[in-house]
């Protein structure tokens, strides 16, 4: 089954880089698992509130530069946060990322504080 973006998503990438936009959008296409962009762009006033509430661990998020993302798992019309399906949005992202070139970092592949809505543009690549 092939999935498409919704409104809410589309949105949601507004001032988010192009080529993690891209990425996205490849996903959507390839997925096993439809999903929702819930944020991509932050102002620093929403990054704090995270940070506020451990929902983020600093305020240097790549989010307040565009060059990240966080998407949930849409299922039977609702978001499920059930960990096994962010292993397979990543590996619809990874898939997309290496399609295009594109160096791509998943928050569920970091050691501490495993974050697996989200992605980001690799610093070392994208500055």
């Amino acid at each position: 089954m092939t999935f498409k973006l919704s409104k809410r998503s589309n949105d949601a990438l507004h001032g988010v880089h192009p080529a993690l936009t891209g990425v996205v959008r490849r996903a959507i296409e390839i997925t096993d698992i439809d999903f929702v962009v819930t944020e991509g762009l932050r102002t620093k006033e929403r990054q704090a509130e995270l940070f506020k509430a451990g929902a983020s661990q600093t305020m240097n998020s790549r989010h307040l530069t565009g060059h990240a993302v966080d998407l949930a798992a849409w299922v039977a019309g609702r978001v499920d946060w059930s960990w096994p399906l962010y292993a397979k949005l990543a590996a619809s992202m990874k898939a997309a990322a290496k399609e295009q070139g594109i160096a791509l970092v998943w928050g569920g592949d970091w050691t501490s504080f495993k974050d697996g809505p989200h992605f980001e543009l690799d610093r070392k690549v994208y500055p």
